[in-house]
């Protein structure tokens, strides 16, 4: 397989870091690799294949000789850079919401719509993390039995917001146990030992940003404009992984077994599911891993067609990096 030359824009952050673990894992054909973050991490090096890499400043002038930019450095930053990556002919797989819902932007997750990805003009977009790891998980239903609406509650992880956020978590839990004053910064709140209902700002229909980029990154994804969607996202103390509560109303029956079967054949699905033995997806579970852990399958009882599951991913991992990596091997092959 040919070597290409990858550029990673925020490397220094957690999921710039993540990018360069999974792409020794996944042993990617990378020639030369240019790591990029902004004035701050200037003279940092970070370590690749057993050898150290210098970080560079990030600039309109960074992408010269690059065949794949992956970038996680934020939605501004995308906006003003990648335009720049593509004119040097690169392809860029983004993980920010700077261009999931352009109508020229592919929003891709492999195992959903991977022939999304040659329809690109330079830039893929990676789905927010919550969304990933609730379509993995849904896909194989709505091909088989049509989902006409989803509800879903997520327990979203510290990590989803970075890696300020990991360390607030750290230094309040310390605090909170040793009954000091807990001083939130990073959140709004004090996020040791509590959950914050809120993740990103209100929109004018009292929905968060991130409740409304779950509703219309579905229907992109599973390309059904039909779906309706209705998302709770919560921050939960907890370091890594995202856990989500979903319920589904089906156009045809469809039993919780037959769920059970669609998903323990579907690509990068893990069902955990054996309630009288306490075995259920977890996040210290999912912590590392690839695969979205679907667990506690059953019947809704309230309606006709209705089943609700319970869905555990690695948010850094398949909800950001794996994801994108992914992209970028079937961009290769």
């Amino acid at each position: 397989m040919k070597k290409v030359n990858i550029a990673i824009m925020g490397a220094t952050g957690a999921v710039g870091n993540c990018f360069l673990r999974i792409l020794e894992e996944r042993k990617f054909p990378v020639n030369n690799i240019r790591l990029l973050a902004s004035e701050r991490s200037k003279n940092k090096t970070l370590e690749f294949n057993g050898k150290p890499y210098p970080v560079e400043v990030l600039t309109h002038d960074s992408f010269k000789g690059i065949d794949i930019v992956l970038a996680s450095a934020g939605a501004s930053r995308s906006l003003e850079f990648l335009p720049s990556a593509v004119r040097c002919g690169a392809v860029c797989v983004d993980n920010s919401s700077a261009f999931r819902m352009d109508k020229k932007v592919p929003l891709v997750v492999p195992e959903i719509n991977p022939q999304d990805i040659k329809k690109h003009k330079g830039i893929i977009a990676n789905p927010n993390c919550s969304t990933i790891q609730m379509v993995v998980a849904l896909y194989p239903v709505h091909k088989r039995a049509k989902i006409k609406r989803i509800v879903v509650t997520t327990f979203q992880s510290v990590s989803g917001g970075g890696q300020k956020k990991i360390i607030e978590l750290w230094e309040q839990s310390g605090a909170y146990l040793s009954k000091r004053p807990v001083k939130p910064v990073e959140f709004p709140y004090q996020i040791a030992f509590n959950l914050i209902p809120q993740i990103d700002i209100f929109m004018d229909n009292g929905y968060t940003k991130e409740e409304m980029k779950m509703v219309h990154e579905t229907r992109k994804i599973m390309g059904d404009d039909s779906i309706q969607v209705n998302a709770t996202c919560v921050r939960v103390p907890v370091f890594y992984a995202h856990s989500e509560s979903i319920n589904i109303e089906t156009e045809k029956h469809i039993s919780p077994d037959e769920v059970r079967e669609l998903l323990l054949k579907a690509p990068g699905v893990k069902v955990v599911d054996d309630p009288q033995n306490k075995a259920y997806p977890m996040p210290i579970m999912a912590e590392g891993k690839d695969d979205t852990f679907v667990g506690r399958i059953r019947r809704d009882e309230s309606i006709k067609n209705g089943i609700s599951m319970w869905v555990v991913a690695d948010n850094v991992r398949k909800g950001a990096a794996l994801n994108a990596i992914q992209i970028a091997e079937h961009l290769i092959a």
